[in-house]
């Protein structure tokens, strides 16, 4: 018999896209999909359940359908249809504990798959350049989803300890792009004026959907190379950009706000629903965040197909064509920053200095003394 796989968070755009990827492999015989919410979505041969994991009733699901592998994508920031930040965090955290109490009672559970976010290293000034999968945050978050992805990874670690017999594996994400992407980040790169913190050029990584849908699909099932059964992964497209080349490439001005007005503007694009300009937006497009993703590659055996400025174009390509055209817009930038600097002026060594000649010795009004003899 093959794999029975219960997927949480099905009615999401990359959940459903997961839930008809891996019905396809011959290695699982059924898919469960579960959410809260009636998908708008095909979810292809799926069997879905509508259940909310906040509830003790997901383990009732979990054992009438003999669940072998979980995987949970049911932790994102953004809210489903009419939901606020209050039932994103109860589905988050309290999702989350329920999920895994019933996992915990559930002896035929062998796998457990959790798709997490490298918004638990959290943005703050003094961070690392490279932040690898066993560094500590040097300011945990103090509220948002990034608090939540913390307090998941906390509860999944003590279920790990629990049933050591379980193969635990946490995905953590970089920030997710591409064609359909629905991340608050991704609402903040489709205004027409992007606004940017004053004095600052954040680095920023991203992921590619696709290859979220690939490693997902790749560690849900058995595999023999070490190290891949548990463990915690960074996952994120090779190379970095900076803001200002995001605002290039997507042909979008930039509106520097100087820091203590930062808050202001992103309440009033909350208020407008334009975009969840949440605090911990605002400190990543402030400070940025870089990851190291050795272990992704050594450990796990994955490797992206997009690079992180790969992953960037595909998204810019889907949102067309922004106030200026990229090539236009990249070409004032640059012929400001000539005029702006300051020209170089060639550098000429000193003239040496001049040392002048040593004076002749005056001659001597004294007679010349006779040479000295010893009396030999």
């Amino acid at each position: 018999m093959g794999k029975v796989v219960l997927v949480t968070g099905a009615a999401r755009q990359l959940g459903g896209r997961f839930v008809r990827r891996i019905q396809g492999d011959p290695e699982v015989e059924r898919v469960v999909a579960v959410d809260a919410v009636e998908p708008a979505h095909p979810l292809g041969d799926a069997e879905f359940v509508r259940a909310d994991i906040r509830r003790p009733a997901i383990a009732k699901v979990l054992a009438e359908h003999e669940v072998d592998t979980v995987v949970h994508m049911d932790v994102t920031g953004t809210a489903l249809g009419g939901g606020g930040r209050t039932s994103v965090k109860e589905t988050n955290v309290i999702g989350t504990m329920q999920l895994l109490g019933a996992c915990q009672k559930s002896p035929r559970v062998s796998r457990l798959v959790v798709k997490s976010s490298t918004n638990v290293y959290g943005s703050a000034p003094r961070d690392p350049a490279v932040f690898t999968e066993s560094t500590a945050a040097k300011s945990l978050p103090s509220g948002g989803f990034a608090k939540d992805a913390v307090e998941v990874e906390g509860y999944v670690r003590g279920f790990a300890r629990r049933r050591p017999d379980v193969a635990v594996c946490v995905l953590r994400f970089a920030n997710i792009l591409g064609p359909r992407a629905d991340s608050p980040l991704a609402e903040y790169l489709s205004l027409p004026v992007l606004p940017t913190v004053f004095g600052y050029d954040p680095r920023l990584q991203f992921v590619h959907e696709d290859d979220v849908i690939d490693v997902l699909r790749m560690v849900a099932h058995e595999s023999r190379r070490a190290g891949l059964n548990s463990g915690t992964f960074n996952i994120a497209g090779d190379g970095v950009l900076l803001l200002s080349q995001c605002a290039r490439r997507l042909g979008r001005p930039t509106v520097p706000v100087l820091l203590p007005a930062v808050t202001w503007v992103g309440s009033a694009l909350r208020a407008i629903g334009v975009t969840d300009f949440a605090p911990e937006q605002i400190r990543l497009l402030t400070h940025g965040r870089v990851v190291s993703t050795v272990q992704m590659r050594e450990v796990l055996g994955f490797a992206p197909r997009y690079t992180t400025a790969e992953t960037f174009a595909d998204f810019a390509r889907s949102r067309g064509a922004g106030l200026l055209p990229p090539e236009l817009l990249a070409g004032a930038v640059d012929r400001l920053a000539d005029r702006l600097s300051v020209p170089a002026v060639p550098y000429e060594a000193p003239p040496a200095p001049r040392v002048p000649a040593p004076a002749a010795p005056a001659p001597s009004s004294s007679p010349a003394s006779p040479p000295f003899h010893d009396g030999a």
